[in-house]
């Protein structure tokens, strides 16, 4: 046989990328009403299993929806301050190849969607959105002397069976693609749900005379997305390039490198290196950091040195208006004055 063509590659990606493409859904589905089942043809990026899964689970859209805006908006403010900074995820639901390749960046959109779409559902029980539904089950954990269990906790349960049914079932059903990658982002994805399950934490609120608070009602809750964004974006950090290789009776994600630590359930791994994400080169997936801000006085990702590559900076004055002098007036407002002030701005040659 001979060496696959170029085109024959990029059919591999195309069909992998759909595992993401439900992240044009901020589009395509922000405007639905969500109360028939036909509504769901009028979506872009849905693979035919999560069709499907539209149509038996109408409730759950609104959610994945969010889950879709919380990722998109989430991702770039996580990275905002790194050469590679997102900004790509915003052409969902078609990709550039810094998502469409097994990059260490792909790793982390992949697994911050499966956790956003799992929070989102989970929360929207809670919240009553979801009809099929409620708050999550009683704690097993005996309760302390202080507090009780009560509240409406988020049903993770819930939004991990939907969550994973949804964010994997591409990745299951689709017949182009590598094995290897096909691994990578399911691997990926669940590393996304176990960082999600890991944040599950105890919340509390006071009773008591005056604000005592000698009793607590407790429940178990999910911290904002952001949070968990920042825990996997340690991970990208930390993730290991690996490669799909015949162990025993079935093929495993094992480390490219011999002197690397075997691969845990909780590592996000990648299959391609990234570029330095330095100079524009589309065939690379990278912008490039030419006119990104920078930060003059920081030692980090943002300091004017890394994002601009050693190609030094510009620097412009900028006016920007403020709120000023605030006062606090008897009941119940608030009067400020409104002040300029000049600051100065640094932007990559």
């Amino acid at each position: 046989m001979g060496r696959p063509t170029a085109a024959a590659a990029l059919l591999c990606q195309l069909g992998l990328s759909a595992a993401i493409q439900w992240l044009g859904l901020t589009e395509s589905g922000s405007g639905v009403a969500w109360n028939e089942s036909h509504h769901c043809r009028l979506l872009a990026g849905l693979v035919p299993d999560q069709f499907q899964m539209c149509r038996r689970n109408l409730e759950v859209m609104h959610s994945i929806v969010r889950a879709a805006r919380q990722t998109k908006s989430v991702c770039q403010q996580t990275f905002a301050d790194m050469r590679w900074n997102c900004s790509s995820i915003r052409r969902a639901p078609s990709f550039g190849p810094d998502l469409l390749k097994g990059t260490r960046e792909s790793a982390f959109v992949y697994a911050l969607a499966a956790a956003a779409v799992t929070h989102s559902i989970a929360q929207a029980c809670t919240s009553g959105e979801v009809p099929l539904c409620s708050c999550g089950s009683v704690p097993s954990e005996v309760p302390g002397p202080d507090f009780r269990w009560g509240g409406c906790g988020d049903n993770l349960h819930y939004g991990l069976q939907l969550g994973a049914a949804f964010a994997d079932s591409p990745l299951k059903s689709s017949k182009l693609g590598t094995q290897a990658l096909k691994a990578m982002n399911l691997h990926n994805n669940a590393v996304g749900r176990q960082v999600l399950s890991d944040s599950l934490d105890t919340k509390c609120k006071c009773h008591g005379v005056s604000g005592s608070c000698s009793v607590k009602t407790c429940w178990k809750g999910l911290p904002n997305l952001g949070e968990i964004a920042s825990d996997l974006k340690s991970k990208y950090l930390a993730a290991i390039k690996v490669t799909h290789r015949l162990i025993g009776p079935r093929k495993q994600l094992i480390p490219k490198e011999m002197d690397v630590r075997p691969v845990k359930e909780t590592d996000l791994v990648y299959l391609i290196s990234s570029p330095d994400y330095c100079t524009p080169n589309l065939h690379l997936g990278s912008l490039g950091t030419q006119d990104r801000q920078c930060n003059k006085t920081s030692v980090g990702s943002d300091s004017c040195n890394l994002m601009c590559c050693g190609r030094g900076y510009n620097t412009y004055t900028e006016e920007v208006v403020e709120r000023c002098h605030c006062k606090y007036h008897w009941c119940c407002y608030v009067v400020c004055k409104k002040c300029r002030r000049k600051v100065e701005r640094y932007v990559c040659k």
